[in-house]
């Protein structure tokens, strides 16, 4: 599981316009080698951290919700800064509005939030090595319980009992 302690992480656009603040470590962090977040991101992934929409607190500004095609065909939608247009978090169909995928690199204090994992490993950049002993699946794991800590399962748990 990530290494950040449960205290707060704050982060934003690039211009500063939004900031929000993550009241919470998140459930898992996912570095995802897919194509389609290599065409997303520019580089070779996307770090997300996936957080329950509730413990993500907007501080600052208007961010912009952007429906964006994905790979599973059902969608996702992209918070976005309206000015400079950074990519802040992502809500995907799966998880629907419960789970927010934040994009690590707008943390103020990146580095606390390392990969749990590394998913979509077959179409990752030939030129990219990934730390032995790292968790890494050539695709997508079926089986969070093999991945995730009990605490995030626990989460995850309550989180899908709650009303829609």
């Amino acid at each position: 599981m990530t290494s950040v302690e449960p205290q707060s992480l704050e982060g934003g656009c690039t211009c500063r316009a939004v900031r929000y603040r993550m009241t919470d470590k998140p459930l898992f962090v996912h570095c995802c080698r897919c194509r389609w977040c290599q065409r997303e991101t520019g580089s070779a992934f996307a770090l997300n951290a996936m957080i329950e929409a509730d413990r993500v607190i907007l501080l600052q500004g208007e961010p912009e919700v952007v429906p964006t095609p994905s790979n599973s065909g059902k969608g996702q939608k992209i918070t976005r800064c309206p000015q400079c247009r950074i990519a802040l978090w992502s809500n995907y169909a799966g998880s629907g509005e419960a789970v927010r995928f934040v994009r690590v690199g707008t943390l103020d204090e990146p580095d606390r939030l390392p990969p749990d994992i590394h998913i979509f490993t077959s179409s990752k950049q030939p030129w990219v090595v990934i730390p032995p002993g790292m968790p890494a699946v050539d695709e997508y794991y079926d089986d969070r319980k093999k991945h995730w800590p009990k605490e995030s399962l626990e989460r995850r748990a309550a989180l899908l009992r709650r009303p829609s």
